[in-house]
């Protein structure tokens, strides 16, 4: 192996091949795959020492790469960070007695827990601010550090919150007495990080990773009691079900859910009764998914029962809360997707998309009287902040579009009155008027109508001869959010035109929309990218060659499946902590996700069809003696969800079969996992790379007196 900085690393190619239904695989890089990585996701130190070498090597020949780009991508960190509050604040959030912030420090990278006492007209605070947790102090000395859950208890004399220092999703959770400031001994270790309290604050519930690291077990434990003591009160035997927990908002009852991409099981705990033995809200059953909320003696259910393929809502007494009892409360209609629901004592609130558009419908309980929150936007987000109190007439929400920073939004569900309570501040200045926004439509080869969104300057000319960046994701139902980034005002003010397709394998035209984007209909997300591709250069927003692709787990799946298809329609590709070796993770049922996502990919190790399938479209499988366009990729060690050897064999792969002499480059973070450098600040540095890369080889790479 070359290990010079200044050559490509060529990794050593090694026999190994298996055969599945007739079919033999040959995969001579099979080898970056460390026998030892359940360990060496905890210390990257444990990795194969070649192994090692060989990432180290692709580090060291990116780095020289990215000494090139420093003038500029130092500049755009200096763009980014002008552009986030020093010293930022949360809109206070009131629970009972108190009012709950989260804030920063200037020059802080993680958040700061405070409260202060309610003030008597019980919605701003006071001055007497307490500090419960500093995430800086926590962090210091500490070369990884994220926070998980962080939870009060209801009596507001403890805090829970959860740490991981490894970057592999695994928690360590610790509670404070808020009064002293002292932690109760010990932490409890190797969790989700999912953090629940009994209503008397004496008892918690936590869900631990089991060898596999998958999240299997909840426990019960006593507050300042050790984890010896702590006693299992759920265990999934089902590889394929990962469990989570919350709590309704209500607070009367602790949620178990298990589930997998298609199926779900509710198990449910009175939280004033926390030594019940859970119960089953409706038994799983292949195919039916449902969630629950609870208010007075009835659950809410979010369901797909019965055919309802965008959800409906049911309602059952919470005695007998059975499939049975099921009554209809909002009925299904197809193309309106049900997103959330939120019980308050008096009013109902959901989240919904029509139309790939979100829209937020509140109904009082008392009368039936149902509303909706409008917006008049071309394309934009929502989210609802539900907040820590059931008996309030007050919902907050946050809205944003690609040219609007986000606006936190009190809405009275009484009155309808809406209250602006806090903007996102760009402290660099941004006039929205200098951006456009548009949603149109491309039309794929078999009539389906992909919606797309576009941002760009104003003085960006369309006439084919802008750069593009085109972001995609499309799976798990998961649809990408015309939402506000102001790291993509460092492309949009240097003419970049930037757009999102939102392909098929999301649900922004409703569950249908997400069923034609998996398994066997897999390809039409890469096909729907193309479409969309073709149709911004043929609109006049960019051109063929000027285009990268850009996505993140499986939407550097989606970026490695393009590549492979069309090549010559990008300029460049990124591919951060990329889903690329699909059907060997999916053959090895031992790997942390792999049986939990067989009912989104297939399962090739027991469906020939699927093998099929998954064989004709996997990044890695179809790499072949062709040129592609310049290549960036990124990987995480640690990273539980996309293993850092995929990334790393295709980018061993790529070299070994491409044609041209585009840069191709591999980053390994070797301490950290699936969500990069922690940080508000660090992660700004692997965001520059990103767009450094990107403008460098779409050729926009002046750096004049307007933007130094």
């Amino acid at each position: 192996m070359t290990t010079q900085s200044t050559l490509p690393p060529i990794a050593t190619r090694r026999p190994n091949y298996s055969t599945h239904h007739g079919v033999t695989l040959e995969d001579p890089y099979a080898w970056l795959r460390d026998e030892n990585w359940r360990e060496a996701m905890q210390d990257s130190r444990r990795l194969h020492p070649q192994i090692r070498e060989y990432l180290e090597a692709e580090n060291a020949y990116t780095e020289a790469h990215e000494a090139s780009l420093k003038p500029l991508t130092e500049k755009l960190v200096r763009e980014m960070r002008g552009r986030i509050p020093e010293r930022e604040s949360s809109v206070p959030v009131p629970d009972g007695p108190w009012i709950y912030t989260t804030r920063f420090r200037e020059g802080g990278q993680h958040p700061i827990f405070c409260r202060a006492p309610r003030a008597d007209d019980g919605h701003e605070t006071s001055t007497r601010e307490q500090v419960l947790l500093d995430g800086d102090a926590e962090a210091e000395g500490l070369a990884y550090f994220s926070l998980g859950g962080v939870s009060h208890s209801p009596d507001h004399t403890l805090l829970a919150y959860a740490i991981d220092t490894r970057g592999a999703e695994a928690f360590d959770i610790h509670v404070r007495r808020i009064e002293t400031g002292d932690d109760l001994e010990p932490a409890i270790p190797n969790t989700t990080g999912s953090i629940e309290w009994s209503a008397a604050s004496d008892v918690l519930f936590y869900v631990t990773l089991d060898a596999d690291h998958r999240p299997n077990r909840v426990w019960r434990q006593a507050v300042g009691a050790g984890p010896e003591t702590a006693v299992c009160v759920f265990e999934e035997t089902d590889p394929g079900f990962f469990v989570g927990l919350e709590t309704t908002q209500s607070g009367a009852f602790i949620l178990i859910n298990a589930h997998d991409h298609e199926t779900s099981e509710v198990w449910v705990i009175p939280a004033d009764a926390p030594k019940t033995a859970p119960r089953v809200i409706a038994p799983r059953q292949t195919g039916r998914e449902y969630d629950v909320e609870h208010a007075g003696d009835t659950f809410t259910i979010i369901t797909n029962a019965d055919g309802a393929a965008d959800y409906k809502l049911v309602q059952a007494p919470t005695a007998t809360p059975g499939a049975e009892h099921w009554q209809p409360l909002v009925e299904h209609e197809p193309g309106r997707l049900l997103l959330d629901l939120v019980e308050f004592a008096d009013y109902r609130v959901r989240l919904e998309r029509v139309d790939a558009l979100p829209r937020i419908v509140y109904t009082d309980k008392r009368t039936d009287a149902e509303h909706t929150i409008d917006f008049e936007a071309a394309a934009f987000s929502l989210g609802i902040q539900p907040g820590l109190e059931f008996k309030t007439t007050n919902l907050r929400f946050v809205y944003s579009a690609p040219d609007t920073p986000d606006e936190t939004y009190d809405f009275d569900l009484t009155t309808g009155r809406r209250t602006l309570r806090k903007q996102r501040d760009i402290p660099s200045g941004y006039d929205p008027d200098k951006v456009r926004v548009w949603r149109i439509e491309a039309t794929a080869a078999d009539g389906a109508r992909i919606p797309i969104t576009i941002s760009a300057h104003v003085d960006t000319p369309l006439d084919a001869s802008a750069a593009c960046v085109l972001q995609g994701y499309g799976a798990y139902g998961i649809s990408e959010p015309a939402a506000f980034s102001s790291h993509r005002l460092s492309l949009i003010e240097r003419g970049v035109v930037v757009a999102t397709a939102h392909v098929r394998g999301g649900r922004e035209r409703g569950q249908a929309w997400y069923d034609a984007g998996k398994l066997a209909n897999k390809t039409n997300t890469f096909d729907d990218f193309i479409t969309v591709a073709e149709h911004l250069a043929d609109s006049g927003f960019t051109r063929r060659g000027r285009i990268a692709a850009l996505g993140g787990s499986a939407g550097g799946m989606l970026v490695g499946a393009v590549v492979n298809k069309r090549p010559d329609l990008f300029g460049a590709a990124v591919a951060d902590v990329p889903f690329v070796d699909v059907l060997n993770t999916m053959l090895d049922e031992s790997l942390p996700l792999t049986p939990p996502e067989w009912p989104e990919w297939g399962n090739p190790r027991d469906d020939a069809e699927a093998f099929e399938t998954i064989r004709g479209y996997c990044p890695y499988q179809n790499v072949c003696a062709q040129a592609y366009p310049p290549i960036l990729a990124i990987a995480g060690v640690s990273d539980p969800r996309v293993t850092y050897w995929e990334p790393a064999k295709w980018v061993a792969k790529l070299r070994a079969f491409k044609t041209d002499s585009n840069r191709l480059l591999l980053k390994t973070h070797m301490g950290a996992g699936h969500a990069g450098l922690p940080g508000r600040f660090a992660a700004l540095d692997e965001v520059a790379l990103i767009y450094g890369f990107i403008l460098t080889e779409l050729g926009v790479t002046v750096i004049d007196e307007a933007t130094a």
